[in-house]
């Protein structure tokens, strides 16, 4: 589903990273671990089409990651760190609007069902500049379920998340696993991580190691 060969990526003098190489298949969740600078983001980045490499290449579900930019993005889904709503808009309208440029449309049954099992569907006409973090969170993880990717992406997707929506998260992950996708996420909080990661890395100056998911347990690896 994921297969990276000998990426590399610089900004000007510095490099972020080294020939990384990576496979994730079907159904399976890689947890990528590192501190931060460590190039992370970066490599979520590359794979979901939004930079390109400076050195290598990769491929998504067989697609070229520079020529079949279009039907990537069509199957893959990239929740960052940030969560990239629209302030003025409620909850419906923004995952109206993210899930129309998908080309999707949901119903109003739905949307409905989402933001409930978020537990954000008693603030469906709220405006976004009125959520907290964790309910933006939430939202972003609303149009991830409606959306159904193949491939999804998740930057620090614990961060400001509560033990509830923690739980929510996960549920979610391992259903799309149980349905064949795959997951590749980035973190810093591996108690969380662990019962759901059937594999793990970790950056460091760049490169790439991978680690038995069991040393998540450990206070050393970063």
């Amino acid at each position: 589903m994921i297969a990276c060969h000998g990426i590399g990526k610089s900004y000007g003098h510095f490099q972020v990273l080294h020939d990384v190489n990576l496979t994730v298949a079907e159904g399976e969740c890689f947890a990528l671990l590192g501190p931060n600078g460590a190039g992370k983001t970066t490599l979520l980045k590359i794979l979901a089409t939004l930079e390109r490499p400076s050195t290598g290449h990769y491929e998504i579900l067989g697609m070229h990651g520079l020529k079949d930019k279009d039907a990537i993005r069509a199957n893959l889904m990239f929740l960052a760190h940030g969560t990239h709503l629209y302030d003025e808009l409620n909850a419906k309208e923004n995952l109206a609007f993210a899930l129309a440029l998908r080309g999707q449309h949901p119903t109003d049954l739905e949307v409905k069902q989402a933001l409930d099992r978020v537990a954000i569907g008693a603030f469906t006409d709220m405006k976004v500049r009125y959520y907290s973090a964790g309910m933006k969170k939430r939202l972003a993880l609303a149009k991830a379920m409606l959306a159904k990717p193949k491939i999804l992406l998740l930057d620090e997707p614990f961060t400001a998340l509560d033990t509830a929506g923690t739980d929510i998260l996960r549920e979610y992950v391992r259903e799309r696993l149980s349905e064949n996708g795959t997951v590749l996420l980035s973190t810093h909080d591996y108690d969380k991580t662990r019962p759901i990661a059937g594999r793990a890395g970790i950056l460091r100056h760049g490169a790439l190691e991978e680690i038995a998911v069991e040393a998540l347990m450990s206070d050393d690896l970063v």
